[in-house]
């Protein structure tokens, strides 16, 4: 194999090993290297990302939520500053989380049983 074909071909696993979703306020992206990252749409910057390990790791991390959680709930898993919001924001956006937005004003979320449809659009509180 030439070093353009091996190069080519090492472009296209990482692509296909790479998936970026972007939501209304917020991005997932499945790494290759297995992780998985949260960030602010549009941001570049580090504070305006979380960084897992994997995706399974933010699924464990919304199991731990409450029920109904808000920035503050997450501040208690340990995370920090303006990632505990687009957390919050990013379950409720994400197919893979049954959880809508409940409240803009404070931010709150809820999980919703057995996949309930969620509302685009929330009532401030």
């Amino acid at each position: 194999m030439s070093r353009a074909d091996a190069e080519r071909l090492a472009a296209a696993v990482d692509d296909a090993m790479t998936d970026r979703r972007e939501f209304l306020r917020t991005t997932g992206e499945h790494r290759a290297d297995g992780s998985y990252v949260v960030a602010r749409r549009g941001a570049d910057s580090a504070g305006n990302r979380k960084v897992f390990d994997s995706f399974a790791r933010a699924e464990r991390l919304f199991a731990r939520l409450p029920d109904r959680f808000g920035a503050e709930d997450a501040a208690r898993t340990g995370i920090t500053g303006s990632r505990r919001h687009m957390l919050v924001r990013h379950f409720a956006e994400h197919p893979a989380f049954d959880c809508r937005l409940a409240s803009r004003s404070p931010l709150v979320a809820e999980k919703t049983p057995g996949g309930e449809p969620r509302a685009e659009a929330v009532a401030d509180d």
